[in-house]
């Protein structure tokens, strides 16, 4: 990833001035990285309407926020590890709802199971089963395409952590591939 661009207010041939820099306008970020945080919300969450609000939502928060968000070495890093952290949430708590209408013996259309998903939305489907941490490494490694260090610096965790993180969403996601099963 690059850096987010920053805009030099300098004046030319001030020298005694500091050169202040702001944050690039939020319309451009936003523009840059909704499609990014809605497909990385959806990576994770497995609904495409959550995906949009919570992509809306991070976004949102970083909008309120941009004077100190847009300064950031990585706004978008920011924005990412709110979405990732929003995206975990949405999921536990559709599972917490879906389980007491189960108690409640009350029927939803919602709950009825899907028939089978194409390969790679069956897959996405194990991610979001794997423990929370796994499932964000996972997900902004293969579809955000980050770095072992990027993904350390959105979720504040060491580079070794992110690569054990990995390794271990890699063997059980193997296992479930071997054995042709969901959980």
């Amino acid at each position: 990833m690059t850096a987010d661009p920053l805009v030099d207010l300098s004046v030319e041939g001030e020298d005694w001035m500091p050169a202040v820099r702001a944050p690039e306008p939020f319309d451009s970020f936003f523009r840059r990285e909704f499609r990014l945080m809605a497909g990385l919300a959806y990576a994770l969450s497995g609904s495409q309407v959550a995906a949009e609000d919570i992509a809306q939502e991070a976004l949102l928060a970083a909008y309120r926020r941009w004077d100190e968000v847009g300064l950031l070495d990585s706004p978008g890093g920011w924005v990412r590890r709110v979405v990732a952290n929003q995206s975990v949430s949405s999921v536990r708590r559709r599972v917490s709802e879906a389980k007491g209408l189960i108690r409640l013996g009350l029927r939803h259309e919602g709950l009825a199971r899907p028939e089978m998903p194409s390969d790679s939305e069956w897959i996405w489907s194990l991610v979001r089963r794997l423990p929370r941490r796994q499932a964000q490494v996972v997900a902004l490694y293969y579809f955000d395409g980050l770095s072992m260090s990027e993904i350390g610096n959105v979720l504040e965790i060491s580079k070794e952590s992110v690569n054990t993180h990995l390794r271990r969403a890699r063997e059980t996601l193997a296992g479930e591939l071997e054995r042709g099963e969901s959980w």
